[in-house]
């Protein structure tokens, strides 16, 4: 063969190589989409960062816009995973189990914060500085907040039916709360009211956040708290970050604290879920479980502590959600 028909054929076989090549790792190329809450978008970033080091080959593509349209991404397919500052709405699964014939998977993958609005605070209840309320419980806030009773036997309307005496005996309790629809609000029924409606509306005062282009902000919980400082016989519910010298919280059983939250004993904690897709007796997508256990494994979880406002899970916790992805 001439020297130059040989040069030829090694850079027709070099050139096929080279597009077998590429084909290859476009084939082993692996996207995983994520949709949900932009108030995780610090924390995502180092998440997929992390894993995208570890993983080759492998992209991690954020579109976190909101829980609200987080989830319906998953359900129509365009996310394989969705981070949400709250569980799934009943409609949201209705949605999904619509088009997929089953219910969405989901696993906790951080607490809510302790004093970070819009980061899945938790609840906490608020009295006017000058009352003397020493401690709230949860049978308490279901005879306050509801007219069909779960835990309590029947309302509670003024301050004397809480053991209060004096001016404050006969004085009808005011109460301050969230859009009882808000993701926060519904959170609140849930706990508190095992899901109902039904609530003390003679008495009761709704807040939304103020809406902004495009969203809305995180501050129901700063109206709330303003409205009680001028209020004396107001009980509220708000989140520890917009405290003020006028308004005190009251503790539920238990004080609200980092270590109370994070270890899941104060009651009005919040989690953080993952939402995926995942059909009865199949194994979870390889992508998705691997992504969900570094979430979890002690180095997702460090990232956790470090972003400075959602709260890790408990090592037993985290063990706990990572065996649901087997």
């Amino acid at each position: 063969m001439r020297p130059g028909a040989t040069f030829g054929l090694l850079l027709a076989l070099l050139f096929f190589a080279l597009v077998r090549i590429n084909a290859d790792e476009a084939t082993a190329s692996r996207v995983l989409r994520l949709s949900g809450n932009p108030e995780m978008t610090s924390l995502v970033a180092r998440w997929s960062a992390a894993f995208e080091k570890s993983h080759r080959n492998t992209r991690v593509e954020t579109h976190l816009t909101g829980s609200d349209t987080g989830m319906a991404a998953l359900y129509t397919g365009q996310a394989d995973l969705a981070l949400l500052g709250r569980s799934p709405t009943l409609s949201e699964i209705q949605a999904f189990e619509w088009i997929h014939h089953y219910k969405p998977a989901q696993v906790e993958i951080m607490t809510g914060s302790l004093d970070h609005a819009g980061k899945s605070p938790a609840l906490v209840l608020f009295v006017h500085r000058d009352n003397p309320l020493a401690m709230l419980t949860l049978e308490q806030l279901d005879a306050i907040f509801g007219t069909e009773h779960r835990l309590a036997p029947a309302d509670l309307l003024i301050w004397g039916q809480l053991g209060l005496t004096g001016e404050w005996a006969d004085k009808p309790i005011h109460l301050y709360a969230p859009d009882t629809m808000s993701g926060t609000g519904r959170f609140f029924r849930h706990v508190v009211l095992n899901d109902r409606r039904m609530m003390n509306w003679a008495q009761l005062t709704e807040f939304n956040d103020t809406a902004v282009p495009r969203g809305r902000t995180h501050d129901a919980g700063r109206q709330i708290i303003a409205a009680l400082a001028q209020d004396r016989y107001g009980l509220a519910v708000a989140s520890l970050d917009f405290t003020t010298a006028q308004v005190r919280p009251v503790p539920l059983t238990v004080t609200a604290t980092r270590g109370t939250v994070i270890a899941r004993q104060y009651p009005l904690t919040r989690a953080v879920m993952a939402c995926y897709g995942r059909k009865p007796g199949v194994p979870v997508d390889p992508l998705v479980r691997e992504f969900l256990r570094y979430i979890l494994s002690r180095e997702g979880q460090q990232a956790v502590t470090d972003d400075n406002g959602y709260l890790p899970l408990t090592a037993a916790l985290a063990a706990e959600q990572s065996a649901k992805l087997e």
